[in-house]
């Protein structure tokens, strides 16, 4: 009973690191990697679009050093796939939406709407 309830816990707390993440960051990318050596071709692109958007305040959070982050940031976005990004606290998508987005010019004028609503 008691490990159990230690479980509970933890992924209490695991939660409450992601919303504190993306409640005191503007952008958030969940990746693999850092954006200077990122460790999936996804989390590589997403980086890549990012940065064709001219946005420079990304905080970036590397689920590889830390499993329960890793595991955590797929049920506090109920997202299956890594990268994740967050604008305003608010889930916008993995690398296939950012992907989407980009294309239409929709991501440039989210973050560039947010950089300047600072």
């Amino acid at each position: 009973m008691g490990a159990k309830h230690y479980l509970v816990r933890e992924i209490m707390e695991v939660k409450a690191i992601l919303k504190k993440q993306v409640e005191e960051n503007t952008i958030v990318l969940y990746m693999k990697g850092t954006p200077e050596s990122p460790m999936c071709g996804f989390s590589a692109s997403a980086v890549q679009m990012l940065e064709a958007c001219d946005v420079e305040d990304v905080a970036t959070v590397n689920v590889l050093e830390n499993h329960d982050i890793r595991e955590g940031i797929k049920e506090f976005s109920n997202w299956p796939t890594i990268p994740q990004l967050y604008v305003n606290g608010e889930f916008i998508g993995g690398a296939d939406i950012m992907r989407e987005m980009f294309q239409s010019g929709d991501l440039k004028k989210l973050l560039g709407g947010e950089a300047e609503s600072q």
